[in-house]
């Protein structure tokens, strides 16, 4: 299907796919799938080779042009032409992608679901709480959630704990809009402002450091 949602903030782009395709139907999108295949190969599941394949459609879609994306030692991806900075993320039937021409960006997108109340005692902080319960809780965890793994796409340090060094600041859900965030671990206190949006099926959270 064409791009389910874009997003536009300044020069953050931002593209959300519902992957309703098949392998194959993803593989014709691609004038060039030469380029990619070797990388495609790697993978054996069905499932993980069709959100591979969704993201570069989403990336190609969103640039207009078929890219190349690589990665660093870390993990984090790149651009091979170094024309944007580049994020991605897949949940249950949904691909992610954001572009920034000069800034560094973080995406992150969950489906939505209880099992996020089960695992809630591994990143929400006791000052956390009060976001937590003054809205839908569910959604208010998942994008405490969806939030730090933003945050942690757009941090140099791989060691972040998401309690002791991500903070989400007070704020009430709603249905989309944005709120603010802090990390204690590069000893520079630095701030995020997290853009977010929800939907019946997914949280999805984005932010740059302009």
């Amino acid at each position: 299907m064409p791009i389910y949602r874009t997003y536009k903030q300044g020069d953050l782009l931002v593209g959300v796919w519902k992957v309703d395709e098949t392998i194959e139907q993803l593989r014709s999108m691609f004038h060039q799938f030469s380029i990619y295949e070797e990388s495609f190969m790697r993978f054996s599941a069905e499932k993980r080779k069709q959100e591979w394949l969704a993201v570069r459609v989403l990336l190609k879609e969103l640039c207009g042009e078929e890219k190349k994306i690589a990665y660093l030692p870390s993990g984090k991806p790149y651009l091979e032409d170094g024309s944007a900075f580049v994020s991605f993320s897949h949940t249950s039937g949904y691909v992610a992608v954001a572009l920034h021409p000069s800034a560094e960006v973080g995406v992150d997108i969950e489906q939505y679901g209880t099992r996020v109340q089960r695992v809630a005692s591994r990143f929400i902080r006791e000052d956390e709480k009060v976001s937590v319960e003054s809205g839908d809780e569910i959604y208010a965890l998942l994008l405490h959630w969806s939030a730090k793994e933003t945050m942690f796409k757009l941090m140099k340090d791989e060691a972040v704990d998401f309690i002791k060094h991500l903070h989400i600041l007070p704020f009430v859900p709603e249905e989309s809009g944005t709120f603010h965030a802090c990390e204690y671990s590069s000893g520079q206190e630095q701030k995020f402002l997290i853009h977010y949006d929800t939907h019946s099926d997914y949280v999805l959270t984005f932010a740059c450091l302009e």
